[in-house]
């Protein structure tokens, strides 16, 4: 996918993460922290169902790629772990707060970098959907919260 600024509104609290030289990033993928580097989310292995995919997602969840990283060039890239940011998702109605996580790829073996879908459950979440759809919507504004830096979406007490 091409590089997409993502980025709508609200405090990045951005953090410099390392990417391997191997790696390519582009602006607006939702990035994971493999041990010591980020990565996007499709590089992440098949899990064996959306659920699990989405769950070792969120348990790493570092945050949103604000800048570009080619391939062959190992550096540390600006990561926005919290802000609303505008995703596409499957065709759905949206509620304010809403739970949102990643969405897997539609041959059901890994996740898209750029795409999210709605979730039941905080563990399977990467952030909150920032504005309603009545409607179906194939876009959803999304209030992301890294899962590294602050523990990712709770769930109500």
């Amino acid at each position: 996918m091409a590089d997409t600024f993502r980025y709508r509104y609200g405090a990045t609290h951005p953090v410099m993460a390392a990417i391997d030289e191997a790696t390519v990033v582009e602006i607006g993928d939702l990035l994971y922290l493999d041990t010591d580097d980020a990565k996007p989310a499709a590089s992440l292995s098949d899990q064996g169902s959306e659920a699990a995919n989405q769950e070792a997602f969120h348990d790493g969840f570092l945050g949103v790629a604000m800048q570009h990283s080619p391939s062959g060039r190992a550096e540390e890239i600006r990561v926005a772990t919290s802000g609303i940011f505008e995703f596409a998702s499957p065709s759905s109605i949206f509620e304010l707060g809403q739970l949102i996580g990643i969405d897997e790829n539609a041959s059901g073996d890994g996740l898209l970098s750029q795409t999210v879908a709605p979730v039941a459950n905080p563990n399977l979440a990467i952030g909150r959907c920032a504005q309603r759809h009545s409607s179906s919507s194939t876009k959803v504004l999304v209030a992301i919260e890294s899962t590294v830096l602050t523990g990712g979406p709770q769930a109500a007490a």
